[in-house]
């Protein structure tokens, strides 16, 4: 039992003598003056690759299309963070012999066989990417896509999220913005609100347009320029149908929209005009 004992002692001590002089011929091999040079090197190249990092984010925080979209501006930074990652780390791989063309050969196959796993993240990466770059919508925009309507809340690389005006957080992925009909409501400006008003054919031709027109002088949220207009549409059944179009700002879409109802009512009961209705007579039969 006790030379059991001794032999994997023996054993045990050897192995680990073998290893402390197998790791002093490796460390005497590695510090010469060839690799002192090549890890100074090291350590100015990554210095300069950090200032050159911190450089390029400050001019991009100084642009102004990055100044006015917040969302636009923190996603972009963080796709310079990973590239500067990726190329510290291949730098760095490179000094220790690490053969990058055999690295890059096995991330392209595990690239295409993630491809095949993940199409419809890619697919909503690279929507992303094209979203992003193309400031077709901002947070704070009033949107409509595929039947919602919400506000903009944030802009991701793989999906917008909006909330609705009944307060429902909607996620919309990044690839049905690009392949559907994107309606920004807050895109420019001024925004124009067309409205139908029958009138009867007893009202008179040649003034009911400024009738009309007095209209959006009532509402404070319509704007005079441009100038409200207003134009004859069609003969229907019951009434003549006119056109009242008026411009106000997005943001006072249902505050406008309000007052010019009100303001069409008041101007037309005031000069006697009649909006046509449907009428039911009834008629009662004695027995």
């Amino acid at each position: 039992m006790e030379d059991t004992i001794e032999n994997i002692t023996e054993i045990a001590t050897n192995t680990i003598q073998e290893q402390t002089n197998t790791f002093f011929v490796w460390l005497q091999s590695f510090l010469t003056w060839e690799n002192l040079f090549k890890f100074i090197g090291a350590i100015v190249v990554l210095f300069f690759l950090f200032i050159l990092y911190k450089f390029l984010l400050h001019a991009m925080n100084k642009l102004p299309s990055l100044k006015n979209n917040v969302q636009r501006g923190t996603i972009i930074q963080k796709f310079l963070k990973y590239c500067f990652y990726i190329i510290v780390s291949m730098y760095v791989l490179s000094l220790f012999g690490v053969k990058l063309s055999a690295l890059l050969g096995a991330a392209g196959v595990v690239g295409v066989a993630l491809g095949f796993a993940a199409q419809t993240s890619v697919s909503n990466l690279i929507s992303g990417i094209f979203v992003l770059t193309e400031g077709s919508l901002k947070i704070g925009d009033a949107i409509t896509i595929n039947g919602i309507t919400g506000i903009v809340d944030s802009v991701n690389l793989l999906s917008v999220t909006v909330h609705t005006y009944d307060n429902q957080m909607v996620r919309i992925p990044n690839s049905s913005i690009i392949n559907n009909n994107l309606i920004n409501n807050s895109y420019h400006n001024q925004r124009r609100l067309t409205l139908t008003v029958s009138v009867s054919y007893d009202t008179p031709m040649d003034k009911i347009i400024d009738v009309l027109l007095q209209a959006p002088s009532l509402c404070p949220s319509v704007l005079t320029t441009p100038e409200p207009a207003a134009w004859f549409e069609c003969f229907n059944n019951s009434g003549i149908d006119i056109t009242v179009a008026v411009w106000f700002e997005p943001k006072n879409f249902i505050k406008a929209k309000n007052e010019i109802f009100c303001a069409i009512k008041k101007v037309l009961d005031d000069a006697k005009v009649e909006i046509p209705f449907n009428k039911l007579d009834v008629k009662i039969l004695e027995k």
